[in-house]
């Protein structure tokens, strides 16, 4: 009774003496354990989105796929390919991009551009683009050349553009709305249709139809405007993103310049 009371006492001991090593890791695979640690790393990787859901199932995922990670690890170790030269140098890659990784977003963290850097961009960005116009444009596209002419007869005859637009052109995205392009670079259409646009004068229809690879187009000008550039705020994360980029740059020069390089 006396033993097996000791021994129950030992085991007891033994037990609470391992928990600690066993709440520190997510599992022990062939005895290798693998840490806590490990799988704060790799939740890190998993996307924001994706952490929205069960906290349990998410950490349960990891768990499994560290696991399995585990286990092909010790069957690659076994069959000797992490001894294979190429691989090698592979995992050296692997491990100098995150230790570079992280390298950068430090230094990045402690070099945000401020928003007066960020704005100064902008208005020499806006300088440089100069002066851009948007066109008001309506159209009608059809099929062939004589349904575009006859068309633009009944136009000048009297009927409505917009009225035409609904019932012939094979535009869909405009013909519902009686032709209406809205406002737009002429750059974004195709250079065919862009050369009539901007020969017309405001209020001005073609006299002929204009041919694309998409018809025969009526076009109609209802005016012409300065293009409002970009908001700041709109385009602030584009600017950063290029000034982060810049910093990055020039502290990889600095690092080269002050390096040893036979």
């Amino acid at each position: 009774m006396i033993f097996s009371k000791t021994r129950m006492l030992a085991g007891l001991s033994l037990a609470v003496l391992a928990a600690p090593a066993f709440a520190q890791n997510v599992a022990i695979v062939n005895g290798t354990a693998i840490p806590q640690s490990r799988s704060a790393a790799l939740l890190q990787t998993v996307p924001a989105q994706q952490q929205q859901g069960d906290p349990a199932q998410l950490k349960s995922a990891v768990r499994e796929e560290l696991i399995n990670r585990e286990v092909l690890m010790q069957e690659a170790a076994r069959e000797g390919i992490t001894n294979d030269a190429t691989v090698k140098q592979q995992m050296v890659l692997a491990s100098q991009a995150v230790a570079i990784r992280a390298l950068l977003e430090k230094y990045l963290a402690a070099h945000q551009p401020s928003d007066a850097e960020l704005k100064k961009q902008y208005d020499t960005a806006i300088a440089q683009m100069g002066s851009h116009k948007e066109y008001h444009l309506h159209h009608i596209l059809v099929d062939n050349e004589q349904q575009a002419k006859d068309l633009i007869a009944k136009i000048k005859a009297g009927a409505k553009f917009e009225d035409l637009a609904k019932q012939f052109s094979k535009d869909p995205g405009s013909g519902k709305n009686g032709g209406d392009l809205d406002w737009s670079d002429p750059s974004a259409y195709v250079p065919e249709f862009s050369k009539a646009a901007e020969a017309l004068k405001p209020g001005q229809m073609t006299d002929t139809p204009v041919k694309t690879q998409f018809g025969w187009h009526i076009i109609r000008l209802d005016g012409v405007r300065d293009q409002a550039p970009p908001p700041f705020d709109s385009v602030k994360p584009q600017l950063a993103q290029a000034a982060q980029k810049a910093q990055v740059q020039e502290f990889e020069s600095a690092l080269r310049a002050k390096a040893k390089i036979q």
